[in-house]
């Protein structure tokens, strides 16, 4: 493949949906999966399109039960558009798809241009008649204006010529929530009231609502061909055909050698919750009268495309610089700048790609908006006031939990409620279990987390000061109230919650879930409190009291911060920290013997159910939990965060507890690879780069085995940039400068990127044993850099070549 596409040669029904998934096409306001678009959903494709933020809430009775669960809305399939030789007889004829007629499909190739934006498709097959046609096809979902896509197809009769007959529609009647097999019990029609309509001369309607959460949908489409669409030849035949879910044109073009025909589908999506419009159907229509030619369109939204990848620079080499172009490709797409930061919107776990996890907000943001920050701290901006905006409910969900502070949901969609599902089914054992992912509270430390570096990135204190301090003070308060003093520890406890690891729910036999005193929950806790308090000291006087009084808070409960912040009790047995309280004394696992049995042992968690014995018995993890530390904080900030409570943690210590778990984890979260890679790359740089190549592989091989057809994992895709710029190189924004301390593995020891510090743009380049850093001509400040003991400024026009330096051999390296 070249370096700026993503090819796939031939065509394979088994892979199909992990195609549409890794083809999606977006903008940040909507998003369509990469389906053909003659095709319908089946077991080999899945049509979709979600707009970010449109959801609904139904209800299902299961097992005797009501549950209650939020979607994003899989709305009405635009790109729908199929196509036959008319044939003599009439026009009864088979219209053509791909998983029809195997041997008459004599070419098919799709390829992702990640630069411009497009997905094309090349086809060339043999209809039962012996005649050849030629099917170049490409679309877009506009970068430049988000309410626009649009679909160009080239028809070429190589060896006959007559008729061809084209549908093309916006279809409804499938718009179910149907892409995951194991939420197929539940409720998926979220659309209702659906109707359609024409506009002369050229321009049919679709529009509906959702269900519960009332919000309207409009799509119109527009379909020229022929001298309509700007080329040579008559104007075709057109006919409108309108049913309460299909607004369809249906046209008949002539054709044969020499004479291709080109038709072209401009697709126009408005919601009831858009800004600045009358009606969702009045603004579609009217976008599309005024949208240009495909050509025209294309030209625009390369032109957007053009100016991201410019802010979002990215040298890679290799393999490894070709799937991470494609992360960044679809982080861009889910979260765009342009788009998504005017919207009330949070970071999709599974992107607007498929409906795994329904489209949830879980804590991905953690691993998302540490590269937003440097790149485009607007949008960090935009997805944490998605936060502010919930605090409200957050607070309430504490309240209801006994607690004071801020309670932010493990899963959060429209409107901050806690969306995690009571039960979920396990697929192996057809079992549906009671689901215990609520008690991960370690999602308050997320928010306050970003909240945090996006100062320290950014220098935004008008955030800061302001929405940004009143969530982390009523997340450090949401801690404090969680901690209670066991007097015979001498030390303050959080029990009953769920860690990272999403494994261990609760102790074996145990008749409540939740486990006490996770290491991960009780270390992020008491660093919330340290820099809840930091600010609150630094806050100009004047906006503390008002903050202060808003919120109720008494100095007396910065006391408090400051004893739990110290005195928060963390676990440790044989010389590593403990995962949570006791759990060195579980069982060791058959890790070979599991192995042997089934191969793929990711998802232990339900082989072992289905085997009717549970993970909760045995030292095994589905992800890093406390190594998850040292992918938050730098060796020295975590030394200093234990120091604080008390705990000598040296890097002897460390290494134990990373070898420790590194034999005890299955992998089975695609984040998993993104964590050890960075951990070990201070470590071990062998089994750093296995784990690297894991997570760069993990969507495009779809290692979780089908998961990835069902939506992209975002956090793994931003957290291998990530890696990059604030892993491999380093990359910290402190006290006012950007501070690098590289590790860089063998295999990836030449890359390059730019980054925006507080709104200068810096550009690095490492190399083995040297790094050069400059700042472009046309800046207006300087920026300090510090590398290792040195400090420098280089200012606007300036380039430096700094040495690395030495770096010491690291035991087991």
């Amino acid at each position: 493949m070249a370096e700026w596409t993503w090819e796939y040669e031939g065509y394979d029904p088994r892979t199909e949906r992990l195609r549409e998934a890794l083809c999606t096409l977006g903008n940040g306001y909507f998003a369509t999966r990469g389906a053909a678009p003659e095709t319908v959903a089946g077991p080999a494709h899945y049509p979709g399109t979600y707009a970010a933020g449109v959801y609904n809430r139904l209800t299902t009775t299961l097992a005797g039960r009501d549950l209650e669960h939020e979607d994003v809305v899989n709305l009405p399939n635009w790109p729908a558009f199929r196509f036959r030789p008319h044939p003599d007889e009439g026009p009864d004829g088979t219209w053509f798809t791909p998983d029809d007629d195997p041997a008459g499909l004599l070419r098919y190739r799709q390829t992702l241009d990640l630069r411009r934006g497009t997905l094309s498709r090349s086809v060339r097959f043999r209809d039962p008649h012996g005649r050849h046609l030629g099917v170049e096809q490409s679309r877009l979902v506009h970068m430049a204006d988000p309410h626009l896509a649009a679909l160009r197809t080239t028809f070429t009769a190589e060896d006959w010529s007559g008729t061809i007959e084209v549908d093309s529609a916006l279809d409804g009647t499938a718009a179910r929530n149907t892409g995951v097999a194991r939420y197929r019990d539940l409720a998926s029609r979220h659309l209702t009231h659906m109707s359609t309509g024409d506009e002369e001369p050229d321009i049919v309607w679709l529009r509906c609502r959702t269900r519960a959460s009332d919000v309207r949908v409009v799509m119109a489409a527009r379909t020229r061909a022929g001298a309509d669409a700007g080329a040579d030849g008559p104007a075709p035949e057109v006919r409108t055909r309108l049913t309460d879910s299909r607004a369809e044109q249906r046209l008949r073009l002539p054709i044969g050698p020499g004479r291709p025909v080109t038709v072209e589908k401009t697709v126009a999506l408005h919601t009831s919750k858009d800004p600045a419009i009358s009606s969702p159907l009045g603004a579609a229509v009217e976008r599309l009268r005024r949208a240009p030619d495909f050509a025209g369109l294309l030209d625009t939204h390369a032109a957007a495309w053009e100016r991201l990848w410019r802010r979002a620079d990215l040298e890679v080499p290799g393999e490894s610089g070709h799937i991470l172009r494609l992360h960044l490709f679809h982080l861009l797409q889910t979260l765009s700048p342009e788009h998504t930061a005017d919207l009330d919107v949070g970071v999709p776990a599974r992107g607007l790609h498929g409906e795994a996890y329904r489209g949830h907000v879980f804590w991905d943001e953690l691993f998302v908006l540490p590269y937003l920050n440097l790149h485009f701290p607007e949008l960090s901006r935009s997805l944490m006031t998605y936060r502010y905006r919930r605090l409200p409910a957050a607070c309430r969900a504490a309240r209801d939990a006994g607690r004071e502070g801020a309670m932010y949901p493990w899963q959060s969609g429209s409107d901050g409620r806690e969306e995690t599902p009571e039960v979920h089914l396990n697929p192996r054992s057809g079992r549906w279990l009671p689901d215990n992912s609520r008690l991960q509270h370690h999602v308050g430390s997320a928010v306050a987390y970003n909240v945090w570096r996006y100062g320290q990135a950014t220098g935004d204190t008008e955030f800061t000061h302001t929405r940004g301090a009143e969530m982390l003070f009523q997340i450090a308060r949401f801690w404090a109230a969680c901690a209670a003093y066991d007097g015979a520890r001498e030390r303050y406890r959080i029990r009953r919650v769920v860690g990272p690891d999403e494994y261990h729910e609760g102790y074996p036999d145990a008749p409540e879930p939740g486990l006490d005193d996770n290491a991960y929950t009780n270390v992020t806790a008491a660093w919330v409190l340290a820099r809840a308090l930091d600010l609150a000291r630094t806050l100009p006087a004047s906006r503390r009291r008002e903050l202060f009084a808003r919120i109720h808070l008494e100095p007396a409960e910065l006391d408090r911060w400051d004893d739990v912040s110290r005195r928060l009790l963390v676990p440790f047995h044989r010389g590593v920290i403990s995962q949570f309280d006791g759990y060195g004394e579980l069982r060791e696992l058959d890790w070979e013997g599991y192995r042997q049995r089934y191969g793929d042992i990711r998802r232990l968690d339900r082989l072992l159910e289905a085997e009717g014995d549970t993970v909760n018995r045995y030292q095994a993890s589905k992800q890093a939990d406390v190594l998850m530390l040292g992918y938050l904080f730098s060796p020295g900030e975590l030394a200093e965060l234990f120091a604080r409570l008390g705990y000598e943690v040296d890097d002897a210590a460390w290494r134990r507890t990373v070898d420790y778990y590194l034999a005890r984890t299955s992998h089975g979260s695609t984040l998993s690879g993104v964590v050890h890679a960075w951990v070990l790359a201070r470590v071990r740089h062998g089994e750093a780069w296995t784990h690297l190549k894991e997570a760069l592989a993990s969507d495009v091989s779809d290692l979780q085995g089908g998961t990835t057809a069902e939506g992209i994992h975002l956090g793994a895709m931003a957290g291998t940039l990530d890696l990059v710029q604030r892993g491999l190189a380093g990359l910290q924004t402190r006290e006012g400068a950007l501070w690098l301390d590289p590790a860089p593995v063998p295999e990836l020891s030449a890359f390059g990127f730019s980054v925006r510090h507080r709104g200068v743009a810096v550009r690095v380049r490492m190399k083995p044993g040297q790094l050069w850093i400059g700042v472009p001509r046309g800046e207006e400040t300087s920026v300090r850099v510090v590398l290792a003991d040195d400090s420098v400024d280089i200012a606007p026009g300036e380039e430096r070549l700094l040495p690395l330096p030495h770096e010491p051999h690291q035991p087991g390296s």
